[in-house]
């Protein structure tokens, strides 16, 4: 696991106690990130899980600390949901959920960038829609909010 910098994530029930008024949209994309980590056989128990970059309804980075039934499993992962495909990440190269959020926004441009040129997505993330043009703009929009509207305000973390 790379090291995580902790001061750029909260453990969610101190979070959703600290913001009560956010207190729904919040657990509501910790409960769609956790659905969808409990989609896999290996995920095991969930031990912990810290919030990161969240704003209710459009997107949520989860950093979940898991007791894999696969030993060979990563401990710790990244999970992106919301209003977007969800999707995992090991914390590798993710020091930060800005970094986390960068990646998957990479591996999503991918995906995006294949279906455009009609090629296929068999090795790419997986992302849970039709590889059609409709579906690919759609993701397409909501990467470049991602980019524009919510990484843009982390410049600082996505160059550590």
């Amino acid at each position: 696991m790379t090291s995580i910098d902790r001061t750029k994530i909260s453990a969610l029930p101190d979070l959703i106690a600290k913001e009560p008024h956010n207190a729904r949209d919040l657990q509501a994309l910790a409960d769609r990130a956790t659905a969808f980590l409990r989609r896999f056989d290996w995920s095991g128990t969930i031990e912990e899980i810290f919030a990161g970059i969240t704003i209710g309804g459009v997107i949520g980075v989860f950093l979940f600390h898991i007791d894999p039934t696969d030993p060979s499993a990563d401990h710790w992962l990244w999970v992106v949901a919301g209003d977007v495909p969800p999707a995992y990440l090991v914390t590798d190269d993710s020091p930060n959920p800005a970094t986390a959020l960068e990646a998957y926004i990479d591996h999503m441009t991918l995906w995006v960038d294949a279906v455009k040129r009609g090629e296929s997505v068999d090795d790419l993330m997986p992302v849970n829609a039709p590889a059609t043009a409709e579906y690919a703009g759609m993701l397409e929009s909501r990467l470049n909010f991602l980019k524009d509207k919510v990484l843009s305000r982390f410049s600082d973390d996505l160059s550590t």
